[in-house]
């Protein structure tokens, strides 16, 4: 079963067919109740009218034998005593009624001696056995009920309205005549036969349709689906999935498919530069320390211990900088702590020749102490390569923000090259040069900590006419 609906198009095809099956029997089911009640209803207006037409004639002192009661409605006329003084002719059966009598017996004639007041007395006592009647009046009111009768041999369902009325002399009479069900009985089989018929029929079809409509609205999924799975299969993340030409979920979502290929094979692009751009700045100085060692082996008089002391020291920082720029990439969040930008700049441009400090007192922000003095030791070392005698660190808060600036009296950083400095390993044509040192990792490494920190690294015009790094953060 889990199997059967494991797809969405099944499992919607399902929920529709459930859906519309729910709603076409609760709509079945009121339009019978409706159409039934209607019958009923008419059934009812109908009997109704026979036995007001029935006690007219019995208010207009019409005799029992000259009612008009029509052979194919079973019509009863009963005195104050429950005796059935009248009823339809063809009458043979009847149940639901206030007697089952269908053989009618002259109620005996008023009494000839009986006064008027004696009269009025008998009148009076009728009147305590129901609501208060005029004679020759007709109750307003009418009894509905239902039951069976047989007429002329043919039995039927009715729907029976019991009228009273005030015959004068003759008493008070109750008329009861029926309204035939069959009509009502034959309208709700028939309409629950087409139902029987139609709805499994129409569920079908909704089914149906849902399950077509559904397979050409993911059709497009489908293709994404397959192309994502021979991008994987064949490791070529050149390749794009298909756009639909449409404005839907699903062409949102080949489009966000499409930008995170595209991001991956941007991400899979710089990791191979780096591992490349890393193995070349690796394998210099180990070749060059792997020679001295060689030469030094075969003659020791010719070892070269400063320059393999300096490479030495090369390949050290250039490890510590790949380890830190790793950990970096895996997500590594910066140490909770208070950094004073003023103290630090102080401590950092300690020792170092032409490099002078301007705070504006104390510039706090939150974050890492060690990783916060890597970024201005990066921004000193560069600057101090680049300077002709002077560095200029500026410390201060403006807003919100902790402002950490570096110049110095370059030749500065061309406009399009202000960007690109910021990559891993690129170093422009005037820092090429293995003496100055720098793997062109120090710039890229200080933005991406300015980043994790919730700030940025820019470069600009210095005021000396160098470059000046501008190192922005949240303020504390």
């Amino acid at each position: 079963m889990r199997r059967l609906f494991g797809s969405v198009r099944a499992r919607a095809a399902l929920a529709a067919t459930v859906v519309v099956a729910v709603a076409l029997l609760a709509a079945g089911a009121a339009v019978l109740l409706s159409l039934r009640s209607n019958l009923v209803e008419r059934a009812g207006t109908e009997a109704e009218r026979v036995a007001r037409s029935v006690a007219a004639e019995l208010a207009g002192g019409r005799a029992y034998g000259d009612l008009d009661l029509d052979d194919d409605t079973p019509v009863q006329v009963v005195d104050k005593d429950g005796t059935l003084v009248a009823a339809s002719e063809g009458l043979e059966r009847i149940s639901g009624t206030g007697t089952d009598a269908v053989t009618p017996r002259p109620a005996p004639s008023p009494s000839p001696s009986r006064t008027d007041g004696d009269d009025d007395g008998d009148d009076d006592d009728d009147r305590d056995d129901g609501a208060s009647l005029e004679p020759g009046e007709i109750d307003s009111e009418t009894d509905f009920t239902e039951g069976s009768a047989t007429v002329d041999g043919h039995t039927e369902d009715y729907r029976f309205a019991a009228v009273e009325v005030d015959a004068g002399d003759r008493g008070r009479f109750t008329v009861t005549a029926g309204g035939s069900l069959d009509a009502e009985q034959s309208a709700v089989d028939t309409a629950t036969t087409a139902m029987l018929v139609g709805f499994p029929l129409l569920i079908g079809v909704v089914a149906g349709v849902t399950w077509l409509v559904t397979r050409r609205a993911l059709r497009p999924v489908e293709d994404i689906r397959r192309e994502m799975a021979e991008i994987t299969a064949s490791e070529d993340l050149t390749r794009r999935v298909p756009e639909p030409d449409t404005h839907d979920e699903v062409a949102r979502l080949a489009r966000t498919t499409n930008e995170t290929l595209a991001a991956l094979e941007s991400s899979v692009e710089r990791q191979r530069r780096f591992v490349a751009d890393a193995s070349h700045e690796l394998r210099s100085p180990i070749a060059s320390l792997r020679t001295q060692l060689e030469v030094a082996a075969a003659h020791p008089e010719l070892l070269d211990l400063g320059g393999a002391v300096e490479d030495t020291v090369r390949l050290q920082h250039l490890a510590a900088d790949l380890l830190l720029l790793a950990r970096l990439d895996a997500g590594e969040r910066p140490a909770d702590g208070r950094v004073d930008l003023a103290e630090l700049a102080i401590e950092e441009s300690a020792g170092r020749a032409g490099v002078s400090v301007v705070a504006d007192g104390p510039v706090e922000v939150a974050g890492s102490r060690g990783q916060l003095a890597r970024v201005l030791a990066n921004l000193l070392d560069n600057a101090a390569r680049h300077a002709r005698s002077a560095v200029v660190v500026t410390t201060r808060r403006e807003g919100g923000s902790a402002v950490l600036q570096v110049s110095d009296d370059g030749d500065g950083v061309p406009v399009a090259d202000r960007e690109r400095i910021f990559e891993r390993f690129v170093r422009l044509d005037e820092a090429r040069s293995r003496d100055d040192g720098g793997a062109g990792l120090g710039l890229a490494i200080a933005r991406d900590v300015a980043q994790r920190h919730g700030g940025g690294l820019t470069v600009g015009d210095g005021p000396a006419g160098g470059a000046l790094f501008e190192l922005r953060l949240p303020a504390v």
